[in-house]
């Protein structure tokens, strides 16, 4: 049986800090962050769970008046999340095309190959950089995905 993806509750903020702890070396979410965007208009925080346990989790942040989204973190349980991801990022999207979002963007690290690979073979494009991004001094690599036909995603906006 897949996972089932729905949006979290303030009931998986220990799981999701969790899985922030397993994924994730340094620039992790806090829990007070964490039950910020469970209660958050402007966020959706997806999590995927399988049986009972949190495998993975996808947050989609929003501007007011804007078609861009941010996929501002996805993390999957390197233990037994495998698969997961890409079922994430496709609940994001269509979270974000049901908000009137004609494009996401993201940042990640330049080292991250994994991540890299999902978002290149889920036709995102690479349109920049960020020197410096991480807390340790890692490169962020900017990507955007067009999510609904529109002819152009521009190049303002943000995205981590």
């Amino acid at each position: 049986m897949p996972a089932e993806i729905h949006p979290a509750s303030t009931a998986d903020t220990d799981a999701l800090v969790a899985l922030e702890a397993l994924a994730f070396v340094s620039d992790r979410i806090s829990r007070r962050a964490f039950r910020r965007m469970i209660r958050s208009p402007s966020v959706c925080l997806l999590v995927a769970r399988d049986q009972g346990v949190v495998l993975g989790y996808c947050a989609v942040l929003y501007r007011a008046r804007s078609t861009k989204a941010r996929l501002y973190s996805l993390a999957v349980n390197p233990v037994n999340g495998g698969g997961v991801g890409r079922a994430l990022l496709d609940a994001g999207e269509k979270a974000a095309v049901a908000r009137g979002c004609k494009t996401m963007r993201l940042e990640v690290r330049l080292d991250n190959l994994r991540a890299i690979t999902l978002y290149e073979k889920n036709d995102y494009r690479r349109f920049g950089s960020k020197p410096g991004y991480y807390a340790d001094g890692m490169t962020a690599l900017r990507y955007e995905k067009l999510l609904c036909g529109s002819p152009s995603g521009g190049t303002e906006g943000a995205g981590r």
